[in-house]
Protein backbone atom coordinates (compact mmCIF):
# COMPACT_ATOMS: atom_id res chain seq x y z
CA UNK A 1 0.00 0.00 0.00
CA UNK A 2 1.22 3.55 -0.87
CA UNK A 3 2.57 5.70 2.04
CA UNK A 4 1.96 8.87 2.41
CA UNK A 5 5.32 10.81 3.81
CA UNK A 6 5.88 14.40 4.92
CA UNK A 7 8.90 14.31 2.69
CA UNK A 8 10.47 11.93 -0.34
CA UNK A 9 12.65 11.08 -2.14
CA UNK A 10 14.40 9.79 -5.30
CA UNK A 11 13.56 5.88 -4.61
CA UNK A 12 9.79 7.29 -3.36
CA UNK A 13 9.42 9.00 -7.00
CA UNK A 14 10.32 5.70 -8.83
CA UNK A 15 7.90 3.63 -6.39
CA UNK A 16 5.21 6.24 -7.55
CA UNK A 17 5.56 5.96 -11.23
CA UNK A 18 5.40 2.36 -10.65
CA UNK A 19 1.92 2.60 -8.96
CA UNK A 20 0.69 4.84 -11.67
CA UNK A 21 2.00 2.03 -14.67
CA UNK A 22 0.10 -0.67 -12.16
CA UNK A 23 -2.79 -2.38 -13.19
CA UNK A 24 -4.48 -0.23 -10.40
CA UNK A 25 -2.77 2.61 -11.71
CA UNK A 26 -3.52 5.59 -14.17
CA UNK A 27 -4.86 5.13 -17.62
CA UNK A 28 -3.19 7.66 -19.00
CA UNK A 29 0.08 6.49 -17.47
CA UNK A 30 -0.14 3.24 -18.45
CA UNK A 31 -0.92 4.10 -22.11
CA UNK A 32 2.62 6.04 -22.66
CA UNK A 33 5.40 4.80 -24.23
CA UNK A 34 8.65 6.58 -25.43
CA UNK A 35 7.14 8.32 -28.52
CA UNK A 36 3.85 9.48 -26.62
CA UNK A 37 5.99 11.38 -24.57
CA UNK A 38 9.11 11.74 -26.52
CA UNK A 39 8.53 15.74 -27.18
CA UNK A 40 8.30 15.88 -23.19
CA UNK A 41 11.51 15.23 -22.36
CA UNK A 42 12.62 18.10 -24.99
CA UNK A 43 9.54 20.68 -23.63
CA UNK A 44 10.54 20.21 -19.60
CA UNK A 45 13.98 20.76 -20.69
CA UNK A 46 13.38 23.92 -22.13
CA UNK A 47 11.17 25.02 -19.46
CA UNK A 48 14.26 24.06 -17.17
CA UNK A 49 16.47 26.42 -19.42
CA UNK A 50 13.89 28.99 -18.94
CA UNK A 51 14.14 28.68 -15.22
CA UNK A 52 17.71 29.05 -14.74
CA UNK A 53 17.46 32.30 -17.03
CA UNK A 54 14.84 34.03 -14.39
CA UNK A 55 17.24 33.08 -11.59
CA UNK A 56 13.94 31.85 -9.87
CA UNK A 57 15.53 28.68 -7.04
CA UNK A 58 12.15 27.96 -6.20
CA UNK A 59 11.20 27.47 -10.09
CA UNK A 60 14.00 25.49 -11.17
CA UNK A 61 13.66 22.77 -8.16
CA UNK A 62 9.81 22.17 -9.80
CA UNK A 63 11.08 21.82 -13.12
CA UNK A 64 13.82 20.01 -12.08
CA UNK A 65 11.26 17.58 -10.81
CA UNK A 66 9.60 17.68 -14.13
CA UNK A 67 12.77 16.82 -16.23
CA UNK A 68 13.62 13.70 -13.63
CA UNK A 69 10.27 12.34 -14.20
CA UNK A 70 10.95 12.14 -17.80
CA UNK A 71 13.80 10.18 -17.05
CA UNK A 72 12.08 8.05 -14.03
CA UNK A 73 9.27 7.43 -16.92
CA UNK A 74 11.29 6.02 -19.70
CA UNK A 75 13.40 4.02 -17.36
CA UNK A 76 10.00 2.56 -16.30
CA UNK A 77 9.07 1.96 -19.31
CA UNK A 78 12.40 -0.60 -20.19
CA UNK A 79 12.01 -1.98 -16.85
CA UNK A 80 9.09 -3.24 -16.96
CA UNK A 81 10.40 -4.98 -20.39
CA UNK A 82 12.98 -6.34 -18.09
CA UNK A 83 15.90 -4.62 -20.48
CA UNK A 84 17.03 -1.90 -17.90
CA UNK A 85 15.62 -0.36 -15.06
CA UNK A 86 16.93 3.45 -13.00
CA UNK A 87 19.81 1.98 -11.47
CA UNK A 88 21.09 0.68 -14.44
CA UNK A 89 20.26 4.24 -15.86
CA UNK A 90 22.35 5.94 -12.49
CA UNK A 91 25.34 3.25 -13.25
CA UNK A 92 26.08 4.33 -16.90
CA UNK A 93 26.30 8.14 -15.86
CA UNK A 94 28.40 7.10 -13.03
CA UNK A 95 30.83 5.03 -15.10
CA UNK A 96 31.01 7.38 -17.61
CA UNK A 97 31.79 10.42 -15.25
CA UNK A 98 34.59 8.19 -13.77
CA UNK A 99 35.65 7.39 -16.96
CA UNK A 100 35.94 11.00 -18.79
CA UNK A 101 37.01 12.67 -15.48
CA UNK A 102 40.63 10.73 -15.03
CA UNK A 103 42.19 13.71 -13.70
CA UNK A 104 40.24 13.71 -10.41
CA UNK A 105 39.38 9.52 -10.30
CA UNK A 106 42.85 8.35 -12.17
CA UNK A 107 46.43 9.43 -12.67
CA UNK A 108 45.71 12.07 -15.29
CA UNK A 109 47.16 15.67 -14.47
CA UNK A 110 45.53 18.90 -16.10
CA UNK A 111 45.77 22.44 -15.34
CA UNK A 112 43.02 24.36 -17.27
CA UNK A 113 39.58 23.77 -18.07
CA UNK A 114 40.64 23.65 -21.78
CA UNK A 115 42.83 20.84 -21.02
CA UNK A 116 40.12 19.03 -19.31
CA UNK A 117 37.72 19.79 -22.41
CA UNK A 118 40.15 18.52 -24.76
CA UNK A 119 40.35 15.11 -23.05
CA UNK A 120 36.84 15.02 -22.43
CA UNK A 121 36.04 14.98 -26.26
CA UNK A 122 38.82 12.71 -26.96
CA UNK A 123 37.57 10.03 -24.20
CA UNK A 124 33.96 10.57 -25.19
CA UNK A 125 35.37 10.26 -29.41
CA UNK A 126 37.09 6.83 -28.72
CA UNK A 127 34.02 5.34 -26.40
CA UNK A 128 32.01 5.82 -29.10
CA UNK A 129 34.32 4.33 -31.82
CA UNK A 130 34.44 7.65 -33.26
CA UNK A 131 37.80 7.26 -35.65
CA UNK A 132 36.91 9.68 -38.48
CA UNK A 133 36.86 13.36 -37.34
CA UNK A 134 33.80 13.42 -39.72
CA UNK A 135 32.09 10.96 -36.62
CA UNK A 136 32.28 13.66 -34.65
CA UNK A 137 30.34 15.98 -36.73
CA UNK A 138 27.45 13.68 -37.58
CA UNK A 139 27.38 12.60 -33.85
CA UNK A 140 25.78 16.11 -33.36
CA UNK A 141 22.18 15.08 -32.52
CA UNK A 142 19.93 16.38 -35.25
CA UNK A 143 17.01 17.29 -32.88
CA UNK A 144 19.16 19.96 -31.31
CA UNK A 145 17.75 23.92 -32.39
CA UNK A 146 19.63 24.01 -35.82
CA UNK A 147 21.56 27.21 -34.53
CA UNK A 148 23.13 25.07 -31.73
CA UNK A 149 23.52 22.49 -33.84
CA UNK A 150 25.70 24.48 -36.10
CA UNK A 151 28.15 25.86 -33.01
CA UNK A 152 28.27 22.69 -32.26
CA UNK A 153 29.18 21.09 -35.66
CA UNK A 154 31.56 24.25 -36.55
CA UNK A 155 33.45 23.87 -33.12
CA UNK A 156 34.11 20.48 -33.78
CA UNK A 157 35.31 20.81 -37.00
CA UNK A 158 37.88 23.67 -35.34
CA UNK A 159 39.18 21.21 -33.02
CA UNK A 160 41.31 19.41 -36.13
CA UNK A 161 42.18 22.65 -37.64
CA UNK A 162 38.98 23.11 -39.96
CA UNK A 163 38.12 26.69 -39.31
CA UNK A 164 38.26 30.47 -39.91
CA UNK A 165 41.66 31.88 -38.87
CA UNK A 166 39.74 35.17 -37.33
CA UNK A 167 36.50 36.82 -36.71
CA UNK A 168 37.16 38.98 -39.60
CA UNK A 169 37.33 36.03 -42.27
CA UNK A 170 34.08 34.79 -40.72
CA UNK A 171 32.23 38.41 -41.52
CA UNK A 172 33.81 38.37 -44.87
CA UNK A 173 32.35 34.54 -45.52
CA UNK A 174 28.95 35.85 -44.42
CA UNK A 175 29.10 38.76 -46.56
CA UNK A 176 29.53 36.21 -49.33
CA UNK A 177 26.91 34.26 -48.51
CA UNK A 178 24.66 37.21 -48.76
CA UNK A 179 25.72 38.00 -52.05
CA UNK A 180 25.72 34.46 -53.04
CA UNK A 181 21.70 35.16 -52.31
CA UNK A 182 21.18 38.12 -53.89
CA UNK A 183 22.07 36.14 -57.10
CA UNK A 184 20.07 33.25 -55.98
CA UNK A 185 17.17 35.77 -55.98
CA UNK A 186 17.60 36.81 -59.43
CA UNK A 187 17.85 33.02 -60.08
CA UNK A 188 14.05 32.55 -58.60
CA UNK A 189 15.35 28.82 -57.81
CA UNK A 190 13.27 28.12 -54.35
CA UNK A 191 15.39 25.54 -53.43
CA UNK A 192 19.00 27.98 -54.32
CA UNK A 193 17.39 30.52 -52.06
CA UNK A 194 16.50 27.98 -49.27
CA UNK A 195 19.98 26.86 -49.50
CA UNK A 196 21.65 29.77 -49.65
CA UNK A 197 19.49 31.36 -46.71
CA UNK A 198 21.06 28.31 -44.81
CA UNK A 199 24.69 29.13 -45.43
CA UNK A 200 24.08 32.64 -44.42
CA UNK A 201 22.58 31.06 -40.87
CA UNK A 202 25.08 28.45 -40.95
CA UNK A 203 27.90 31.35 -41.50
CA UNK A 204 26.06 32.79 -38.58
CA UNK A 205 26.78 30.18 -36.10
CA UNK A 206 30.32 30.53 -36.76
CA UNK A 207 30.26 34.09 -36.13
CA UNK A 208 28.72 33.56 -32.46
CA UNK A 209 31.33 30.68 -32.00
CA UNK A 210 33.99 33.17 -32.68
CA UNK A 211 32.59 35.99 -30.92
CA UNK A 212 32.23 33.67 -27.88
CA UNK A 213 28.40 34.43 -27.74
CA UNK A 214 25.35 31.75 -27.98
CA UNK A 215 23.54 32.13 -31.23
CA UNK A 216 20.28 30.87 -29.69
CA UNK A 217 20.67 33.27 -26.58
CA UNK A 218 21.33 36.37 -29.14
CA UNK A 219 18.87 35.55 -31.01
CA UNK A 220 15.92 34.88 -28.55
CA UNK A 221 17.27 38.43 -27.25
CA UNK A 222 16.61 39.85 -31.02
CA UNK A 223 12.76 38.55 -31.07
CA UNK A 224 11.79 39.59 -27.33
CA UNK A 225 13.35 43.02 -28.43
CA UNK A 226 10.84 42.85 -31.51
CA UNK A 227 8.06 42.03 -29.63
CA UNK A 228 8.99 45.38 -27.05
CA UNK A 229 8.75 47.50 -29.95
CA UNK A 230 6.37 46.09 -31.92
CA UNK A 231 4.29 46.31 -28.75
CA UNK A 232 5.31 50.59 -28.36
CA UNK A 233 4.68 50.82 -32.27
CA UNK A 234 0.70 49.00 -31.33
CA UNK A 235 0.68 51.85 -28.84
CA UNK A 236 1.65 54.67 -30.23
CA UNK A 237 -0.93 53.83 -33.19
CA UNK A 238 -3.44 53.94 -31.41
CA UNK A 239 -2.74 56.55 -29.49
CA UNK A 240 -3.20 58.22 -32.91
CA UNK A 241 -6.38 56.25 -33.71
CA UNK A 242 -5.23 54.39 -36.16
CA UNK A 243 -4.89 50.54 -37.34
CA UNK A 244 -2.15 49.13 -38.82
CA UNK A 245 -4.35 48.47 -42.00
CA UNK A 246 -4.93 52.06 -42.86
CA UNK A 247 -0.93 52.69 -42.68
CA UNK A 248 1.61 52.51 -45.35
CA UNK A 249 5.12 50.80 -44.98
CA UNK A 250 6.68 54.08 -44.88
CA UNK A 251 4.10 55.44 -41.94
CA UNK A 252 5.10 52.24 -40.38
CA UNK A 253 8.64 52.77 -40.58
CA UNK A 254 8.27 56.33 -39.19
CA UNK A 255 5.94 54.84 -36.60
CA UNK A 256 8.92 51.93 -35.65
CA UNK A 257 11.72 54.57 -35.57
CA UNK A 258 9.74 56.51 -32.22
CA UNK A 259 9.10 52.83 -30.65
CA UNK A 260 12.87 52.48 -30.84
CA UNK A 261 13.74 56.01 -29.27
CA UNK A 262 11.04 55.82 -26.77
CA UNK A 263 12.16 51.71 -25.64
CA UNK A 264 15.48 51.70 -23.74
CA UNK A 265 16.50 47.56 -24.63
Amino acid sequence: MFEFKEKYGVEDLRLIMKELRSDHGCPWDREQDHKSIRMDVLEEAYEVAEAIDSENAELLKEELGDLMLQVVFHSEIESEKGVFDLDDVADGICKKLIYRHPHVFGDLQVDTSAEVLKNWDALKSKSKNEEKASDRLKSVPKLLPALMRGEKVGKRAANVGFDFGNVNEVIERLKSEITELEEALNSESDIKIEEELGDILFSCTNLSRFLKKDSEKALTFAINKFIIRFSSVEALIEEDGKTFSELSQEELDEYWEKAKKNTVI
